[in-house]
């Protein structure tokens, strides 16, 4: 055979060469993409049922290349289109015959007799004039693509790119669109109303010429049933069923994230990690908080749940359902937004980590002023002196500029940067101490990404061998095709040890839940959440993330345009939506204790400092490791008593076997001045006996007005103005103190150590002076 295909050439060279010629063209003559149509982007949940789509770039509702034809389809569409499709080679002679018997009798076309392949390259063409000329490159351009594909992928380029009338393209969409679910739930009448509309889709689809449309599907139903491919009941249920009347709308149950991932991968199906039943529901809580909140002209929120263990994205609602005159489309997720407080859990686990301090170290909670920066607890009141771990459950702003100040705003903002909050642009000294309570911004996402990594953390230590991972603060994920890489195994931290972490959960955990509101009245109170509320400067943003060892949701609350309102506070509108999710979610245990980050020591229950020998009431409780190093218990002293324990003595008044000697719990004068209108077991030192020679050391401090302040003065109805109250502490009340305007002696006072003045607009030196000598002085600028 090869001699004689040789031979043949050599004697026809001219014919051979023109053959050669007209294979190659055979050969290329189909293009490797048959269809470049845009499409519509399609994202669907972990499950793979249909999230939301977004219209192709030319308008058309064209889903995706689907290479899977469900089989009731299948049969249908061969059963009316061509029932020989699995016999010709991409033509029929026969119909093509018989079309072309009918349409010269008739002058004109009647019949048709394309095969389902034909159609395909017809459809590739973009339906070209229907010529005979057409109809023979149809024909050659058929039979090449049934040399290249496979029958089955011929039947889902059909059944991808066929119309279904309107603006519907695609079986997918159109089951979507008439039927409302996915193709493969399809009835065999609904997969035969489908089959049927290609015929004929300008003339006859859902809604127009409804008889015809009904006529075919039935005729075609019959025709299923003669060839026993349906019963006979399966065949009276059918004809039975009704058609449908009008185009559903397509789901649209998580519109944000959909057009989030159109930005990277526009038209195309995408597979997401959305549980979709977790999604619906609250896409129903934020309706329903949305209702409520938009009394107030509040009309923005946004929900984001991750799964802490693998890192995906379980729900993502990116706003609330409201109108486009109040930003509908703008996913908050992902926008800069003021942090209020809900950074200050990292501030306390970082000096936890550094052992600054212990979990319920005293800090100060008295008026402070650090320059021309003035913080404020949100209750405009102070503690003296409360616990770290207390500060952070009840978020005093006080107490923590403080922590910050003393840890060291670098240091702070070194951590932050760790944890890759990516609108955390500035260096350090553009935010200032105001960094721990909003004066930075970042966004739902980074927030939620950071708690899940320090939950994370736990979960791998208590997991492996007290080890770690070096990729703990990945991104997370909403692409089903992704996943997590944590890294290798470390025995180093990566940013917080987990003990740290623990003991900043267990404070956390503390956070009291509002009473009296009806929308906390069903949250199941045995669930264990570690949870934080921030709310930013002006009622602006109200945010409540919370973690349990399996999951993270994170809520932000506002307007989209930063108009604040009043009562938009973490606690009040983020916070029930907060727990109404997690209401939801399945129960978590808590987190194991990492024992091998932690040791157990004395602790002074008073103080939360590590106990000296001075502190008469202790505890053993387990600690950071880095806590070992933190300083004994400062404010327990050691006082010498009389026998009565009513004044404090020495050696020059009382015999040494009359002395009782006593731990004493003693704060500085400021912190106690505060400390003990909250406290009032509280005990200030015993008087030293008038008969004893020398002293404890005294102090005193100004308590108002604050260093280098201007005081505006108020006036009454009648236009008076009213006193000016100065203040001081004094560790010896009793005392007689002296008080001087630039260097004018003015009053003394006893006891009670507070001075009403009314002084005119400038500038002046307040000097007070103690009977011992002591002295403090304080410069004001008063301003009407």
């Amino acid at each position: 055979m090869l001699k004689f295909i040789i031979s043949y050439i050599k004697r026809n060279k001219i014919k051979s060469a023109i053959i050669f010629v007209l294979l190659i063209a055979y050969y290329f003559c189909l293009p490797k993409q048959l269809f470049k149509a845009p499409t519509t982007t399609v994202i669907t949940s972990a499950n793979n049922d249909l999230l939301g789509a977004q219209i192709a770039d030319d308008g058309q509702w064209r889903f995706p290349q689907n290479d899977s034809v469900p089989e009731k389809f299948k049969t249908c569409i061969i059963q009316f289109e061509d029932a020989y499709f699995y016999k010709h080679p991409g033509f029929n002679p026969i119909s093509i015959f018989k079309a072309l018997r009918d349409n010269l009798k008739s002058g004109g076309v009647k019949r048709g007799g394309s095969t389902l392949t034909q159609q395909v390259i017809r459809l590739s063409r973009q339906n070209q004039k229907r010529t005979y000329f057409e109809k023979f490159i149809e024909l050659i351009l058929a039979t090449r693509l049934e040399f290249r594909e496979s029958k089955a992928r011929i039947l889902a380029y059909y059944a991808s790119n066929a119309p279904f009338g309107g603006n519907v393209v695609g079986l997918d969409t159109a089951s979507w669109r008439y039927f409302n679910r996915s193709a493969n739930q399809l009835s065999w009448a609904e997969s035969a109303t489908l089959a049927v509309l290609p015929n004929a889709p300008s003339l006859i689809y859902p809604g127009k010429n409804h008889e015809i449309l009904l006529k075919k599907r039935n005729a075609l139903l019959k025709k299923l049933l003669q060839n026993n491919l349906i019963d006979d009941l399966t065949y009276n249920l059918s004809i039975a069923e009704p058609l449908p009347q009008k185009p559903y709308p397509l789901p649209q149950i998580a519109s944000h994230l959909l057009q989030k991932i159109a930005q990277t991968h526009r038209g195309k199906h995408i597979q997401t990690t959305i549980k979709k039943p977790l999604q619906e529901r609250v896409n129903h809580i934020v309706k329903t908080h949305y209702n409520q909140l938009s009394q107030n002209e509040i009309y923005n929120a946004a929900v984001l749940i991750l799964d802490v263990k693998t890192r995906k994205v379980l729900a993502y609602v990116g706003n609330t359902p409201t109108d486009k005159a109040h930003q509908k489309d703008v996913d908050i997720i992902d926008k800069p937004r003021s942090t209020g407080s809900i950074l200050k859990p990292f501030l306390y686990a970082a000096m936890l980590d550094a052992g600054d301090m212990l979990p319920n170290t005293l800090v100060a909670d008295v008026p402070t002023q650090f320059g021309s920066y003035n913080p404020e607890n949100y209750s405009k009141t102070y503690d003296g002196a409360v616990p770290a771990s207390w500060a952070l459950s009840r978020s005093l702003n006080v107490p923590s500029v403080r922590m910050l100040q003393e840890f060291g705003l670098d240091r702070f903002h070194h951590y932050l940067k760790k944890l890759n909050l990516k609108d955390l642009k500035y260096n350090a000294n553009h935010y200032g101490l105001s960094l721990i309570l909003g004066g930075a911004e970042s966004n739902l996402w980074d927030l939620c990404k950071s708690y899940a990594a320090l939950s994370s953390t736990l979960n791998h230590f208590s997991e492996t061998s007290s080890e770690y991972f070096s990729n703990e603060f990945c991104e997370p994920t909403f692409l089903a095709s992704e996943t997590t890489d944590f890294g290798k195994k470390t025995l180093d931290k990566v940013l917080f040890d987990a003990a740290s972490i623990y003991l900043t959960y267990e404070s956390l955990k503390e956070v009291n839940r509002p009473e009296g509101d009806e929308s906390w009245a069903f949250f199941d109170g045995s669930k264990q959440i570690a949870w934080k509320t921030g709310t930013s400067f002006g009622f602006r943003d109200a945010w409540a993330i919370g973690t349990t060892k399996d999951y993270v949701v994170g809520v932000w609350v506002g307007n989209a345009d930063g108009e604040g309102r009043p009562g938009l506070v973490g606690v009040q509108t983020a916070a029930p939506i907060l727990f109404d999710v997690f209401d939801i979610l399945p129960n978590s245990e808590w987190f194991t204790k990492p024992y091998d980050e932690m040791q157990e020591a004395s602790i002074c229950k008073k103080s939360g400092y590590r106990a000296s020998p001075n502190c008469d009431d202790v505890e053993e409780k387990f600690i950071q490791l880095s806590g070992l190093k933190t300083k004994p218990c400062p404010y327990h002293v050691l006082v010498h008593l009389d026998i009565t324990e009513t004044y404090q003595v020495n050696s020059s008044c009382e015999d040494i076997s009359n002395i009782t000697n006593k731990s004493w719990f003693v704060l500085p004068p400021l912190m106690a001045y505060y400390y003990k209108t909250k406290n009032p077991f509280y005990k200030p030192l015993p008087k030293f006996r008038s008969d004893c020679l020398g002293d404890n050391t005294i102090t005193m401090q100004f308590i108002y007005p604050k260093e280098n302040n201007t005081v505006f003065l108020p006036k009454d109805f009648d236009g008076t103005l009213n006193d000016l109250v100065i203040k001081i502490a004094h560790s010896k009340p009793e005392s007689n103190v002296f008080w001087y305007i630039d260097d004018t002696y003015t009053a003394n006072t006893k006891d009670i150590h507070e001075l009403a003045i009314i002084p005119t607009k400038g500038k002046y030196l307040i000097t007070v002076v103690d009977e011992f000598g002591n002295e403090a002085r304080r410069w004001i600028e008063i301003s009407e």
